[in-house]
């Protein structure tokens, strides 16, 4: 998945010769051969068209596309084939669009992919925006330039932050008091909050205590050898 910046040849060649398939976003704006041969096909009735009903959260949607296999992605030879399609989501409620959006891939579009490739497609935007949101509103205040440095520490900063959100993935995965702890904190800013507290005046063997004294409340007394 990709957006616009990713939907070059070079790129495409990438993740083709690596196995991989690709659905990147295509704007018209910066693929001007790309549309031209679009904009022709479509004039010669050769662009396909349909659309499928489907109810999310008791709203009727409408997906209608267009699509056409076998198109270059740019003006210089040679020039990689791609397939092409163009999405909206129609609510009939609001009576009106609600997305729009093209897209190259290399998977072949036929009528009976297309609602699963338009569904795969919109799992970019969910993916990326769920995780920016979380990474820069839920505790973690992951900024786009953290202002520091001059040479590598904003990239040291980044590089730690996302090393931390991996971690703590794992942990909500595979540890069984980390998982209670945040079950304990549900909120993340909160999680963030009683850590930096809690290790600002108490002193704690390992994590594993620090997650006990969350776990119960902070009830249990800590006995520390001041000797």
């Amino acid at each position: 998945m990709g957006d616009d910046l990713y939907s070059r040849q070079p790129i495409c060649e990438l993740a083709i010769k690596q196995g991989y398939n690709f659905i990147f976003v295509a704007l018209a704006s910066s693929h001007k051969s790309l549309y031209e041969w679009l904009e022709f096909l479509e004039n010669s009735g050769e662009v396909v068209k349909g659309q499928v009903r489907k109810y999310q959260k008791n709203k009727l949607l409408y997906y209608r596309y267009k699509y056409v296999n076998n198109v270059p992605l740019r003006e210089t030879e040679p020039s990689l084939m791609v397939n092409w399609y163009e999405v909206e989501i129609y609510d009939k409620a609001k009576n009106k669009v609600i997305y729009r959006n093209n897209f190259i891939t290399n998977h072949q579009l036929n009528d009976e992919k297309m609602e699963k490739i338009i569904t795969s497609g919109r799992t970019r935007w969910k993916v990326e925006n769920e995780g920016n949101n979380l990474l820069k509103n839920q505790g973690y205040n992951l900024e786009h330039n953290f202002g520091h440095g001059q040479v590598n520490l904003s990239i040291i900063l980044l590089a730690l932050n996302l090393i931390s959100f991996l971690f703590h993935n794992v942990l909500e995965l595979v540890n069984d008091l980390y998982q209670k702890a945040r079950r304990k904190l549900e909120k993340r800013k909160t999680f963030f909050n009683d850590l930096r507290a809690l290790v600002k005046y108490e002193w704690f063997e390992d994590w594993s205590e620090l997650f006990v004294y969350i776990i119960s409340e902070g009830e249990q007394k800590k006995f520390i050898n001041t000797s």
